[in-house]
C-alpha cells in the first residue's frame, strides 16, 4: 500500500495506474523489453489511458514510454538509465525484418497471421544470401547439411527471443506463431511515401536490414538464457 508521502508526492491518476492489479506484471512485461500491442487488452488498455502519467513515471528511471504509430508500447532506456539493455543479434534482426516483410504480404491474410518456423525459413533463405546467413551462424560455414541445420536451430532461438519481446505469439503447435504489429519496431527506418513491403525487401536483399541503431530492439531478456537454448 502507498503511504500518505507517497500519495501526496504522486499525480492522483498516476497513483491509480500503479495500483492498478495489472501493473506489477506489466512493469515487469516493459522492463524486460516486452512490446504490449493491442493483442494483450487489458495491458493496453491500461497503457493507452495513463500513457502521459506512465511516461513520466518512467521518465524517473531515465527511461522513455514510446507508443508507436502503430499502436503498441514498449519501454526505451536511454543509456543513462540505470535499466539494463542488450541488442538484438544480426540474425535476429534480420528474423525481425522479414518478419516485417510477411507480415505486410498477402501471406498473411490468406493464412490467417498464422506462420510456421520452417515458413520463416523459407522466406528467409529465398530473400537473403544463403552464405550469408550461414556465416551469422558460423564464419566458416560452408554449406553442409550440419550449417544448415545450425541455421535452422539458430532461426528457432530467433523466434523464442522475439516471442519473449512480444513480436510474435505462440499459436497451437511450438513452430506455428502469429506476428503481431510490434514487428513495425523493425521498420521504423522505412515509414516513408515508398510502398513499404518493397522498401522492406530491399533492405532484406541489399543487407541494410541489420543496419543501423533505430532498428534496434532494446531488451533486458536474459541473455544467458538464451545461450542455453542455443546450446540446447
Amino acid at each position: 500500500m502507498l503511504s500518505t508521502n507517497t500519495e501526496q508526492a504522486l499525480d492522483s491518476r498516476l497513483v491509480q495506474a500503479i495500483a492498478n492489479p495489472l501493473f506489477p506484471a506489466l512493469d515487469n512485461q516493459l522492463r524486460a523489453g516486452r512490446h504490449i500491442t493491442a493483442d494483450e487488452l487489458e495491458q493496453h488498455s491500461l497503457l493507452q489511458e495513463y500513457y502521459a502519467e506512465l511516461d513520466a513515471f518512467y521518465q524517473r528511471y531515465q527511461a522513455e514510454l514510446v507508443r508507436a504509430p502503430e499502436g503498441f508500447y514498449y519501454l526505451r532506456p536511454r543509456s543513462t538509465s540505470e535499466l539494463g539493455t542488450s541488442i538484438l543479434s544480426e540474425l535476429e534482426m534480420l528474423v525481425g525484418k522479414v518478419l516485417c516483410y510477411l507480415y505486410l504480404s498477402p501471406d498473411r491474410l490468406i493464412n490467417e497471421g498464422v506462420f510456421s518456423v520452417e515458413d520463416l525459413q523459407e522466406e528467409i533463405l529465398t530473400l537473403s544470401n544463403e552464405q550469408a546467413l550461414l556465416r551469422m551462424v558460423n564464419q566458416r560455414a560452408g554449406g553442409s547439411d550440419l550449417d544448415k541445420r545450425k541455421l535452422a536451430d539458430k532461426l528457432k532461438s530467433a523466434i523464442r527471443r522475439l516471442k519473449r519481446i512480444g513480436m510474435v505469439s505462440s499459436v497451437g503447435s511450438q513452430d506455428k506463431f502469429r506476428i503481431t504489429e510490434a514487428v513495425f519496431r523493425f521498420a521504423a527506418d522505412v515509414r516513408s511515401d515508398e510502398d513499404p513491403r518493397e522498401l522492406q525487401l530491399r533492405m532484406i536483399r541489399e543487407g541494410e536490414a541489420v543496419a543501423g541503431t533505430d532498428t534496434h530492439a532494446d531488451t533486458t531478456a536474459n541473455e544467458h538464457q538464451d545461450e542455453q537454448e542455443n546450446e540446447q
